[in-house]
């Protein structure tokens, strides 16, 4: 049966994996950086404990091994708990001010003391030193304005390489825009700085509708990007529809997984149904996507293109360039057979004459 314990620094992390691998959760009352220390021991202890699982016989295979493993690895990782004051501050020695980024994460203080995961704690933390440092973006430009910054919980634009798709594809107009599921603003951002006079950037996530406004503000671009809340489309028709919506067709875990996994390729079928309704009769869609779902077996090889047909679209072009991340030269990935062999595309599509 699990139970919470209370522990400190006299715990080693081999008994502590085995007591959260059995369900119990640890809140820890010992020193800050000691409990920083233990979750990384525990979690490599999860790591050799995967590589030791059994090889899978499929690309499809590897990627759902890797799903479960990364689930149960958070599952025991969530399991070590500190507390939390009520005005954000952790009672724990060597303990970081955390106020702001918490706040952030959380909204003011409400007062009420709390028990939160470790682990969740640090990617707030993490989160919140992303926001103050910025993402760099080539495709911006040079100079120091060229800095997206992401809000916790919204997904950073890391890969550079769809938005240098974006910055050299040929216009259809300059005139109006749709960025369809902006998340942090960058594309509605690029196309501005590429000349076009209005656009128009949706999302139904808050945090996502914050954070693209921040940064439209931040980048200079207000008086030509408006952020607003929909579901896909803005009102009325565009010469140009962008989407890069979530590239892989399984269900997310949590809500930083939505911009990563479209569950049933919602998003993506949604997009290509509608795009002939908000599309000028000379305009152009572009939809952004890399092939990972096809490497990995999700999505069978033509499946998209048929959706493409099945919406009423044709296909203008469609540029492609490497996968460049850092994942896709690492070896020890389990996945890396798949993230070599990736590439990502722009499908430049219009409506079927």
């Amino acid at each position: 049966m699990s139970r919470q314990l209370e522990v400190d620094d006299t715990l080693t992390a081999d008994a502590a994996y085995r007591l959260a691998s059995e369900g119990n959760d640890l809140l820890w009352r010992g020193d800050y950086h000691n409990a920083r220390q233990l979750l990384q021991a525990m979690a490599r202890r999860a790591e050799r404990r995967n590589k030791r699982a059994k090889p899978p016989a499929s690309m499809l295979d590897a990627f759902h091994a890797h799903r479960q493993q990364q689930a149960q690895r958070a599952s025991i990782l969530s399991r070590v708990l500190v507390p939390i004051e009520g005005d954000w501050r952790i009672p724990l020695r060597r303990a970081p001010d955390v106020r702001d980024a918490c706040t952030q994460a959380w909204g003011p203080p409400q007062g009420e003391p709390r028990i939160v995961p470790l682990r969740e704690l640090l990617g707030i933390i993490g989160a919140h030193e992303w926001r103050k440092k910025g993402v760099e973006i080539p495709a911006l430009g040079p100079g120091p304005n060229n800095r997206i910054h992401p809000h916790y919980g919204v997904f950073s634009p890391v890969r550079g390489e769809y938005l240098d798709l974006i910055a050299k594809a040929p216009l259809p107009s300059t005139d109006l825009a749709f960025d369809i599921g902006t998340g942090t603003g960058v594309i509605a951002v690029l196309l501005a700085r590429r000349g076009v006079k209005r656009v128009v950037a949706t999302d139904l996530d808050a945090r996502a509708l914050a954070c693209a406004q921040d940064n439209v503000q931040r980048l200079g671009a207000a008086d030509r990007v408006e952020v607003v809340r929909a579901d896909l489309f803005p009102e009325g028709r565009a010469p140009l529809v962008v989407c890069n919506p979530p590239w892989l067709p399984a269900r997310p875990s949590s809500s930083l997984e939505h911009a990563i996994y479209d569950e049933a390729s919602r998003m993506l079928r949604g997009f290509l149904a509608g795009l002939p309704d908000h599309l000028d009769p000379q305009g152009e869609g572009w939809l952004v996507m890399s092939d990972f779902a096809e490497q990995l077996g999700l999505r069978a090889p033509g499946e998209l293109e048929s959706w493409i047909a099945q919406a009423g679209l044709r296909v203008v072009a469609r540029d492609a360039t490497r996968a460049r991340h850092p994942k896709a030269s690492d070896a020890s990935d389990p996945l890396h057979a798949a993230r070599a062999k990736e590439s990502t595309f722009l499908w430049r599509l219009a409506a079927r004459e």
